[in-house]
């Protein structure tokens, strides 16, 4: 496995349609096993293959087990690694939940943006075969997410005011 550069907002390649893949090699494979290590070396949730340059229409994602007991329940689905394959949505909530995002392509920026509550979605593993699974919370968030970026979209699009925007710079130890 290896960290792969992530490419960031104003490269062109972000905006691009991502291509159906059609061969499911050790490649893919490969691929995959590199950006689940990029996404968890930025601490990310969620990481689509644009984001490292590679148009093709694949995404990763993992919610975190939690790291000590004081936080909420988990959700249910923690700790688990998904990975998708020519992922698109086939049914959403009409229910709309606004919630913070963030992107590891946009640093620094987060904003509320307003997501269906629950998504059903058809994809393929990384031996082509179907599958469909209905993903809530902040799952399904991620989700939704991951596949806008396959079409080009990132979360800013989504904001409808300007206060819905805003950068958090880390804290600085120098002085």
């Amino acid at each position: 496995m290896a960290i792969r550069k992530i490419i960031y907002a104003n490269d062109k390649r972000l905006r691009q349609q991502a291509q159906m893949i059609t061969t499911f090699s050790p490649a893919l494979k490969q691929l995959a096993d590199d950006m689940l290590e990029t996404m968890k070396s930025h601490a990310g949730v969620g990481m689509a293959a644009p984001q490292i340059g590679v148009a093709q229409r694949l995404f990763v994602a993992e919610i975190p087990p939690l790291r000590d007991g004081k936080d909420k329940p988990p959700h249910p689905q923690s700790g688990q690694t998904y990975i998708l394959i020519n992922p698109h949505i086939i049914k959403r909530a009409e229910k709309l939940i606004e919630g913070r995002e963030g992107c590891l392509s946009i640093p620094s920026w987060f904003g509320e943006v307003e997501r269906a509550e629950w998504v059903e979605v058809e994809a393929q593993d990384l031996t082509g075969k179907s599958f469909s699974l209905r993903v809530d919370d902040l799952l399904g968030r991620v989700f939704q997410h991951e596949i806008d970026h396959l079409n080009g979209i990132l979360f800013p699009d989504h904001i409808t005011a300007p206060d819905k925007l805003w950068q958090e710079l880390p804290e600085s130890n120098e002085i």
